[in-house]
Order: structure tokens, then sequence, then C-alpha cells
């Protein structure tokens, strides 16, 4: 691609037929408007709300479950129980997906809020006058006018700059706006943000005025390229999806396995083919936990209402698990780990530093201190306003207002300051000479020539200095000792300003440079910084015990970057920092072998951030993304988990991101990690218990088949357990608090699947246990009552002892007793609610008969009670031998 920065303003014009004074004539816009096409961008063609609904039924569970449904169906045709059955299945299926439909159709928003950034008018010079038309019409070529305050409509070559500074934090990263000048820039590769004779869509002109012309439009401008790039960047399977699918298929293929082996084996029995068929459709039903899809979309949908409560808006179900798995954070620095608001933090006068303590200010100040001050305030063009609830406002160039917001932190108004002393005349600042000068009357007579500029441009004009309250020559001496304190200011990564005056006996008759800025009195200077948000630090370092490791990637300059990163303690000594030009040339296979030795990246581009994202994830870490810029959003998509700013994020980084912080505070992406992680535990809570009872189940009717003892329970009855007396306690599990420590273990790993060996040691003596107390119930009904008997105390069995099993998946160490029931109320109504719907299935008639069912005497009802509570004793017992399976575990 032509670079245009490094070229003469004559090779432009050439290039694109134009002229700097007449532009072009409506006869050349009309046929390159027919050429390029609108100055708009390019939207992909979104996925229908129907294919989006079908994409839910992919999962190999989900397909598992259809074949089950569909088997069902026949078997209760053929046995003339109906197809309740297969509707009980396919209804918790399609509200499943949709869900899950339904959160993927909100996701797609990021190419129109990148479309609302564009300016609707723009001032454009054609047919040799200015003439305002539609931003889409501008063509290549044109040239357009830019004054204080406008929304650059395409990308430009300036070939005219008068003060100018334009605002590109959203592009580049860069907090403060950038000054801009139109000569040619010498270097080939000149990274985004120091493009000084180059202004980008979407950014604001914040002083001064310029002319440039249409080099680019739409899709080919840079934050076009960010829209292609957003359309290129595949969606990421997050590892709730992984695990899931992965214990999809283990349970379809053990399903399958078990089936065919009891098929198999009560044939050799003698038994007839269709009744066990029949039983291993049983089994099939038996094996697939057909609530587990719903249980685990209702929990993570529980998560969201929580997060809300903590600042974190979700937009992605499963976005909630995947926090909790985060092992890298890569964070932008500007409006994310920082205020994005330049602060003054720094004074020097008297040749002596002081560090403002913003908290506590001092309340006695020296005159030198006081002047200081009043220069700050009354040379800045800048203004202050109040809004409803009576908070104050800035206004204008950031470095400005942050030299109001100083005085107003020493209770000096800009206000009431100009009234005592008001501006009689002005020397704006300029590029050249980098000065700004007011003159300011003081009484009747008298006034101040107020002036503020970069350090030698001052120095350069100021003779004297004020030390103490004595005003002398200034020497070289005092010259060396004022660059050192710039230098060490500069240091700091701190943007410094020197402040001078004079005073006149009367009002100056010529308001010239010559005559204005000469033999002035220096007075000191002003450091400021877009500084760390003070929450950060403390995040920060929870994320090292947490086991993440957070990384800095920013657009600002990598002295900036560097000094923030040391200050809330992402940067350590061993610690590498590289720039976007040396990352550029870097390729793949060296930076996926060093990702991990690097903290902080800065002066990047959007494709940089792409590929440091995708650098990490080739190491198989879980990266979390978090930014505010449009510059942001190819990473925020690209990221496992993408996190916007609510308050100062461009609608772009929110329609990219998976997660909105409505705080804009980066301790609340730590906060959603925890509870991320809380969420996890809970689900791998739900999933034990799920599976545990289905192992209880097979392992039921794997010993009746394979001992010839009968049929235990009917399809209806396992599904009655599955999808109604399992499923409500272990969606109330979703709630259960967090386990201490929980931030001081490291993250799980993504290709880790649920299946630790810990966790099958679990499903499978608990899934015994479960098995045996309805084997043993079904024994003593078939002994004492027949068949219907003992499938009636099996399936009250069953059902009340997984109700008393769950209070054992509140801790896996904990003894259940000592745990109160109080810890999870959520859990206490959904046992009373399962234990009234089973009561009711057991005790009127008509539900009774429709399940197979008999009525029980007295002495089988305190059989199934007291089996039913044996879990609670096994499973306690396990814990205090310490053979519950979790030595078997660690936390990576």
């Amino acid at each position: 691609m032509a670079h245009f920065y490094n070229k003469d303003v004559e090779e432009i014009l050439s290039q694109f037929k134009t002229n700097d004074t007449t532009g072009l004539t409506s006869e050349d816009a009309r046929q390159r408007l027919e050429e390029y096409g609108l100055n708009q961008l390019e939207t992909k063609r979104k996925k229908s709300f129907f294919k989006m609904f079908v994409a839910q039924f992919k999962s190999f569970m989900i397909i598992i479950l259809l074949i089950a449904a569909a088997i069902s169906g026949v078997v209760g045709i053929l046995e003339g129980e109906g197809l309740l059955d297969t509707f009980v299945i396919l209804g918790i299926l399609m509200l499943n997906a949709l869900v899950g439909a339904f959160q993927e159709k909100k996701a797609e928003s990021s190419l129109e809020a990148l479309k609302s950034l564009a300016a609707p008018i723009s001032k454009v010079l054609r047919n040799g006058s200015i003439a305002e038309i539609p931003s889409r019409e501008l063509v290549p070529g044109d040239v357009v006018v830019l004054d204080t305050g406008d929304i650059i409509p395409a990308d430009l070559r300036l070939i005219e700059a008068v003060n100018l500074k334009i605002q590109e934090s959203s592009l580049t990263g860069e907090s403060v706006p950038v000054e801009k000048s139109a000569g040619k820039l010498s270097a080939d590769d000149v990274p985004l943000g120091d493009r000084t004779n180059m202004a980008f869509s979407s950014g604001m002109v914040t002083y001064g005025r310029g002319r440039g012309i249409v080099i680019a439009t739409g899709m080919q401008t840079e934050v076009g390229k960010i829209a292609d790039m957003l359309q290129q960047v595949e969606d990421t399977e997050t590892p709730m999806s992984r695990r899931l699918e992965q214990l999809g298929k283990v349970l379809g293929i053990a399903a399958l396995i078990i089936c065919a082996v009891i098929f198999i084996v009560g044939v050799l029995y003698g038994n007839s083919i269709l009744s066990m068929f029949m039983t291993a459709v049983s089994l099939a039903v038996a094996a697939i936990p057909e609530g587990l899809p719903a249980v685990s979309t209702i929990v993570l949908a529980i998560g969201v209402q929580r997060l809300v409560k903590r600042n974190a808006i979700i937009r992605t179900l499963p976005s909630v698990e995947t926090l909790g798995s985060a092992t890298v954070i890569c964070s932008d620095k500007t409006g994310t780990l920082t205020q994005n608001k330049m602060t003054v933090v720094e004074a020097y006068v008297n040749h002596k530093h002081d560090h403002i303590n913003r908290n506590s200010p001092a309340t006695v100040l020296n005159d030198e201190e006081n002047r200081l001050l009043s220069i700050s305030v009354l040379c800045v063009d800048a203004r202050m306003k109040r809004d409803d609830d009576g908070n104050l406002e800035y206004i204008g160039d950031p470095t400005e207002t942050a030299l109001l917001d100083f005085g107003s932190l020493y209770g000096i108004d800009k206000d009431i300051i100009e009234k005592s002393y008001p501006r009689v005349a002005e020397i704006p600042f300029d590029s050249e000479r980098k000065r700004m000068t007011t003159v300011n009357r003081l009484d009747e007579q008298s006034t101040r020539i107020n002036v503020k500029g970069g350090l030698e441009e001052l120095l350069a004009v100021s003779h004297r200095i004020v030390i103490s309250g004595n005003i002398r020559k200034i020497t070289e001496e005092d010259k060396a000792l004022i660059r050192e304190a710039n230098e060490s200011m500069a240091g700091s990564a701190l943007r410094v300003l020197a402040m001078a005056y004079k005073d006149l006996p009367e009002e100056p008759r010529n308001v010239t440079i010559g005559e204005l800025e000469s033999d002035l009195v220096f007075i000191g200077m002003l450091g400021m910084i877009d500084p760390a948000r003070p929450e950060v630090i403390d995040a920060v370092a929870k994320c090292g015990t947490a086991g993440i490791r957070p990384v800095m990637i920013t657009g600002d300059h990598k002295s900036t970057a560097l000094a923030i990163a040391r200050e809330i303690g992402i940067y350590h000594d061993g610690d590498l920092a590289i720039t976007g030009s040396e990352l550029e040339k870097i390729d793949d296979e060296e930076l996926n072998a060093n990702v991990s030795r690097y903290a902080v990246y800065a002066r990047v581009s959007p494709e940089h951030k792409v590929r440091i994202v995708k650098a990490w994830q080739k190491h198989d870490e879980v990266v979390a993304m978090t930014g505010d810029g449009v510059n942001d959003a190819p990473a925020l998509k690209q990221a496992d988990i993408g996190a916007a700013m609510g308050i100062v994020g461009t609608d772009v980084a929110k329609g990219a991101a998976d997660m909105v912080l409505t705080d804009d505070n980066f301790a609340t992406i730590v906060s959603a990690v925890e509870e991320g992680r809380r969420i996890f535990d809970n689900i791998l809570k739900a999933v034990q218990f799920l599976l545990s009872t289905n192992v209880g189940e097979i392992f039921l009717l794997l010993v009746t088949s394979v001992f010839n003892l009968g049929t235990p329970l009917l399809p209806i009855h396992i599904l009655w357990v599955n999808l109604v007396t399992d499923s409500l306690p272990a969606l109330a599990l979703s709630v259960d608090p967090a386990e201490e420590g929980i931030m001081k273990r490291k993250p799980r790993k993504s290709k880790r699947g649920f299946m630790t060996r810990g966790m099958v040691w679990r499903i499978i003596y608990q899934g015994i246990m479960i098995g045996s107390i309805p084997l043993a119930a079904f024994i003593i009904g078939l002994k004492d009552g027949g068949l219907i008997l003992g499938q009636t105390m099996a399936f009250a069995t069953l059902m009340f002892a997984q109700l008393v099993h769950v209070r054992n998946l509140h801790s896996n160490t904990r003894s259940s007793l000592a745990i109160s029931p109080l810890k999870n109320k959520p859990l206490i109504g959904a046992i009373a609610a399962s234990t009234g719907l089973a009561l009711i299935v057991l005790l009127i008639p008509p539900v009774r008969e429709a399940f197979s069912l008999t009525i029980m005497d007295g002495k089988h009802w305190i059989t199934v009670i007291l089996m039913s509570l044996i879990p609670i004793f096994v499973v306690d017992i396990f814990k205090l031998l310490k053979i519950n399976g979790t030595r078997h575990e660690n936390n990576t």
C-alpha cells in the first residue's frame, strides 16, 4: 500500500488530480463516487435467527438426546404409552436452543456502531468554494476543511495545519490530542500514532484548524480496516462449550457401549429381542443427563444477573464461565488502567520538586506556588462549568483542562480569577514557537504577561528567574538545574509545561511576540500524566495471587506505558517491553516463542493486538482483553473474553466485546473472574450431581439386567428423575457461595475437561451408592409385593436419596452435617419443591397410575425414608477418611 505521509503535498495533489484552492468539480466528484463508492462501512450478510436456532442443535450431546427422543417415541407407540417422553425431551431442547439463539442475535452490533462514528456533514472545496455535503458522498481527492469540534469524515493527508490538534485515542490509544502539521515525514515505516501529517476517520479536532486531501474512504480507511478485521475474526470456542462437547461425546459413546452389552446379555438370557431393546433404550435415556444442557444454560444466565450487580454486563452466556478460566488479561492502558484524564502530579518551583497529594493538598502556598497556579489557570483557553448535579466539567484541550483541574484542587476557579484579572490580549499557541501568551490586567494600569509552553522555548525568552521572592538574572547553573528537573519528570513519563511571566506598568501598545515574549521571569514547571486508577494496583496484585498474567497493550508511547506498568505492578525486573515497529520485524513463530516475556506493548496497531492475543492462545491460554477504543475492537472479538468499558468505551468496542464494565473499573474484571470461578465450581457441582445420579440409574439397570431380576425403572420414571427431581436442586446449586481462597488458586487449564480423576472417582462411587439403595429397595419390594411394588419402591427411594445426596455437593472436603442448610436457601426450596412433586406422583391416584406405580403401606414408606438417608452418612465417611477424590485434584 502507498504511504501518503512521506510524500510532498504537490505529489498528493498530482496523484489525486485535485487542486488545493478549488478542490474537485461536481462532475469529477460524481465520477469518483461511481468508481470508489459511498464513504461508508460495508457489512457482511448476517445469519438469520433460524440459522442461529438450528446451530444450537449441533453439539454431540444434543444429537444423542434427539436420537433418544426419537427412540422413546417409537417405544412409546409400541408400548401404547404415547409420545409424552419424546415431547418432554424435545421441549427441553427447544427451550435451550431459543435461549442460545437469542443471546447470539444480540451479539452482532459492532459494525452498526462503527457506522455511527461517521460525521453526517463535511465541509469540502467543490468548484472553488466551500460546500457542506453528506460525509458519505466524500471521494478520494476531495479537499476537506477542518475546524475545532469537527469529526474527521475520512482518512486525510493534511495540506494545511494551523495549531491543529486531533484527538485520536479511540483509534491509536494515545491519551492526549496529537499536534498535526502538513510537512512531509521522511521515514518509510511510521506507526499510525506518529503520522502527524495525517488525520484519520473518527478522530476529532480539539484545537486549531486545517485542510486535508481525502486519500481513503469507506472500507479503505483505518477504521474500515478494523471493520473488515471484525468480519474476518472467527468466534472463539469457549472452554465451557469445549467441555460440554467433550462430556457429551464421552456419555454418548458410553451409553452406546453399555446399551449394546445389556442387549446382548439379555438376549443370551433368553429374553425377547423387543423387551431387551426397550430395556436398552431405558438405559440410554438413563445414561444421558437430559437436564444438563438446560441446567448449564440457566446457571450461566443466573450468573449474568449476579454480575450485573457487580457492574458487569455479559453479552454472551458462555463468557461467564470463560472468565473463571482466564489465564491472561491483555489490557489497554488509556481509560482502562488509567483514568483517561490528564492530571497534574508534580510541580517544580524554587528549584524544588513537589509531588502533588490530591487527597490532601497543601493548605498554605508560598508566593511562587500561588503565582504558578494563577498562570496555569489564566493562560488557558479551556473552560469549566458545573452540571446539573453541581459537579465540575472541563471543556477544551486535555492538557489545559488538567491545568484548570489543578487550580480547582487549590480552590482557584477560572471564572472567578478572570473577573479579578481579565484577559485583555493574547497570542495563541502555535506549533512553531510552542508557547501561549495571555495579557491580564492586574489593576487600572498595570498588567501581567502570562506564558506557558515547552521548556527550551521558554528558557530561550526568559532572562530572569524568581527564587523565594527574589527576582534575579537566570544563570547557566539555574538552567542546568531546571533541565535536570525536566529530564527527571520526563523520565517518569510526565508531560512537562514550563511557566513564566513579567509585569508591565501599563497595557502593552503592540501585542506582538517580540514585545510580549521577551525578558520573562521563569517561575517553574508542572508535570502531568494520565494517572493509573487507584484501584488497579490491588486488582493487578489479586491477578498475581490468582495465577493470572496481566499484560499492557497500548497505542501510547513506550516511556509512558512503562511508567504506568511499573507503578501498578504489571512490569517487573526481567520483563520486556516492545513497540509496534519492533513487533513488525518479528515473525509469528518468534512472537509465539517469546510472548510470555513481554509485559508491555507500546505504539501498537489493531493488527498487532490481534497477533498478540493469538500468540497467547497458541499456548492454550484463555485470554481476556480489556479496552475502550475503536482500535481495541478486533482484539476484543479475537480474545476468549472481550471486556469493554461502558462509560468511556466506544459503541464499537462494546459491540465486539463479550462483557461490558459499566463502571469502567479494571478491578471489576477481577471481580468478574472471581464470579466466573464460582459459577464454574457450581456447574461442576451440578455436573457431579447429575452424573452421579445417572451412573446410579445405569448401575441399577445394569445389575438387574445382568442378574435377570426384571426392570426396576420404566423410561418415564428415568425421565422424571432426570428432568424434574434432579434439575431443580442442580439449578439451586448455582447460587452456592464461593469457596474460601477461590482467588488464591491457579486457573483451570482450558483443555482440561470436567472429568478429572477426582471427579470421576466421586461420580463412580457416589453413583454406585445411589444405584445400590434403590436396588435394595427394588429387591425388597419385589419380594414383598411383586414387580410393580418393587418399581414403586425403587422409584421413590431413587428420588428421595438423590434429594438427600445433593447436600453432599456443598463441599468435597467438609462434612455436609457441618454446613448450615441456610448457606443456600434456594436449595432448601428446590428440595422442598422436588419432594412435593415426588409425593404428587406417589400419592395422587391418577398421576400414580400414569406412572404405572402402586400404593405403599407404612412399613414400605419407613423403609424408603430410612434408605434415602444413607447418602449423607456414606459420603461423610469418605470425606472423613480423605478418600473423596480431592487428593487427585489440583487447580491447574
